[in-house]
């Protein structure tokens, strides 16, 4: 019996069912207290009997009670027996709406008195039948979620795709030669891990990795993500890693990829519901199934996440996740790599240096420059180009780094004026400092939540910071105030969050980096809640003179860059003015501008540039 026929008869059912339900409900609200046919006689020759309605040998209609209000009335008669009834309902001038002879209806009444129970029945079995046949349904819900992989599906996507983490494909290619081919390994004794753990941060390709395993290994491969094993119902959880690992063993040798596991594999002990969390017996089913198969049954558990710290340590202990492997943030030549894989579908303009835009996109991860390249193409076709051009990419570049322009926010003189003010202050301090991030971009147009930014951006990937280097940090996030009280004779509230990185910065020099007076003494410890997974306060592991003394040094730090960058720019008060009078007129200066105004020289003109460009 195919679907389509199924659904044609649980329709009809349906309708059968209404069909009845509503029957009966009128049944039931026509229901009136019947009298005796000696009273309805009586009524009759009182000519109290308004109107008949006559149905075999029942006789239903209005009648004039004691009160003389009308109501309704119904009584078993012998009206064909009693000849001469049709003539006293005419003297009495009774209306009469319908006459039909006596028919046997009780087949009829047999069905409207157990059709509903029927029906119900039956549709109660297909309800039953149709869970029981479709898998994850209301009565399978024990079963695994665990989607198989199609043939069809498996080289989308393999090691061509995944650049920029070579490391990580160089440990995961044992993984697919393994898979292809056991016996190279095994005949030296050897066993190939059984669980490999991808670790990084969102959006460095740990699913993409995956996938291009699945595509390069010609094996079932069996995705999952770790919420699908938690419901509210006790127990399912446990059920449904018991249910993956069966169809995994009859698959072998075969995959399974579990997607953030960390929503299923935290800390025992640190949930509310004790030892009887559904976590935690999710959790424990699965140490179980992982330690409870052999290495020769040839399968591999793949797992990802991004919040190793808050896994349980049995997880991650040798027999389980025998191997961790790292997907880094990228680095210079594995962003331009990325980038190569991300423009290959796009129809880009000779003058496009993928090499620049890698080197202006410090920290950016796979998912950031997939979302720039799209940023840009879409910026092109708005514009109705045939190419993405350089410019483009710039401004995709821009937009995903300090935010999209906000144009509506109109800002009057004044508040433009103090914005200019401000962040030319920021880019002369960052100009003056030696040894400091060049000034990439400033722009006093409101962007995110910002009224204006400057944007410095690395020469070269950085993966450790000197104190001079923190100290300079601070210099360049306090030249906004300190430029404020130069030009502005006040101050504003627009320094409040560099004051709070600023401060933020100098505590963690002095608690964790061992940069101050204090000296190197680790006083900063963090407490996390490892159930919620975040941060919910500061331990103290110290005294009151020693907090004492943290608070001075805080302070110390910020007041003596404040002042550093104050004598920055009253030493190049006329360079300040240059700059900030240039980003009132222009609103967004480059780094080539700003070299250009600092040495001296002459920008040109806004009208002939807006030309140029054109």
């Amino acid at each position: 019996m195919n679907s389509g026929f199924k659904t044609l008869l649980l329709w009809i059912a349906l309708g059968l069912g209404i069909y009845l339900f509503i029957e009966v409900t009128k049944q039931y609200q026509s229901f009136v207290a019947p009298i005796d046919y000696s009273e309805f006689q009586k009524d009759l020759k009182a000519k109290k009997i308004k109107s008949v309605t006559i149905n075999g040998n029942m006789i239903e209609g209005d009648r004039e009670a004691e009160d003389g209000k009308i109501g309704k009335f119904v009584t078993i008669g012998p009206p064909v027996v009693d000849t001469q009834f049709m003539d006293n309902l005419m003297k009495s001038d009774v209306k009469v709406y319908k006459f039909k002879p006596p028919r046997d209806d009780s087949l009829w009444q047999l069905f409207l008195s157990w059709g509903p129970m029927i029906v119900l029945v039956v549709l109660f079995l297909m309800m039953i039948r149709n869970m029981q046949m479709g898998g994850g349904k209301a009565m399978s819900f024990g079963k695994s979620r665990a989607r198989l992989m199609k043939e069809e599906e498996k080289g989308k996507v393999t090691f061509k795709d995944v650049a920029g983490i070579p490391e990580a494909k160089e440990e995961l290619q044992e993984i697919v030669e393994f898979l292809k081919d056991p016996k190279k390994f095994q005949k030296l004794g050897g066993r190939i891990p059984k669980g490999v753990l991808l670790m990084g941060a969102p959006g460095t390709g740990k699913t993409l990795i995956a996938k291009a395993i699945a595509g390069e290994a010609n094996v079932p491969f069996f995705s999952i993500s770790g919420s699908d094993f938690v419901e509210m119902f006790v127990g399912v959880g446990a059920s449904r890693v018991r249910d993956l690992f069966m169809q995994a063993r009859k698959a072998a040798p075969c995959l399974i990829f579990i997607d953030e596991i960390d929503a299923v594999g935290r800390h025992r002990g640190a949930g509310l519901g004790g030892g009887h969390d559904e976590r935690e017996q999710t959790l424990n089913a699965l140490l179980v199934e992982m330690d409870g198969f052999e290495g020769k049954e040839g399968v591999i558990i793949l797992a990802s996440t991004n919040r190793p710290d808050v896994l349980d340590p049995a997880l991650l202990r040798a027999g389980r996740f025998d191997r961790r492997v790292v997907v880094p943030r990228p680095e210079l030549k594995g962003r331009e790599e990325i980038l190569r894989v991300h423009t290959q579908k796009l129809k880009l303009s000779p003058d496009v240096d993928l090499v620049v835009i890698a080197r202006g996109t410090p920290g950016f991860v796979g998912a950031d420059l997939e979302n720039i390249c799209n940023e840009a193409a879409l910026l092109a076709a708005r514009t109705n180009k045939d190419q993405i051009e350089m410019s483009d990419f710039e401004k995709a570049k821009d937009k995903v780094m300090m935010g999209a322009e906000r144009r509506s926010l109109v800002l009057n003189d004044k508040e433009k004026k103090i914005t200019a003010i401000h962040e030319a202050g920021h880019t002369l301090v960052a100009r003056m400092i030696p040894g400091t991030d060049p000034v990439h971009k400033v722009t006093i147009i409101p962007r995110g939540m910002a009224l204006g930014l400057t944007m410095q951006l690395p020469e070269e990937d950085r993966h450790n910071m000197t104190a001079q280097e923190a100290i300079n940090m601070i210099t360049v996030l306090f030249g906004g105030r300190a430029a404020e009280e130069l030009l502005c004779q006040d101050i504003t509230t627009g320094a409040g969050n560099d004051i709070e990185r600023a401060t933020e910065l100098a505590r963690r020099m002095v608690t964790e980096w061992g940069m101050s007076k204090i000296g190197p003494v680790a006083l900063h410890k963090k407490e996390e809640h490892v159930f919620l997974g975040k941060e919910i306060g500061t331990g103290r592991e110290f005294s009151e003179k020693t907090a004492i003394d943290i608070d001075e040094e805080i302070k110390r730090i910020l007041i003596e860059n404040h002042q550093r960058a104050k004598s920055i720019l009253k030493e190049n008060i006329e360079k300040l003015k240059k700059v900030s009078d240039a980003l009132l007129e222009r609103e967004t200066l480059d780094g080539i501008q700003i070299d250009t105004l600092l040495t001296g020289g002459v920008l040109m003109p806004v009208a002939f540039a807006l030309e140029t460009k054109s």
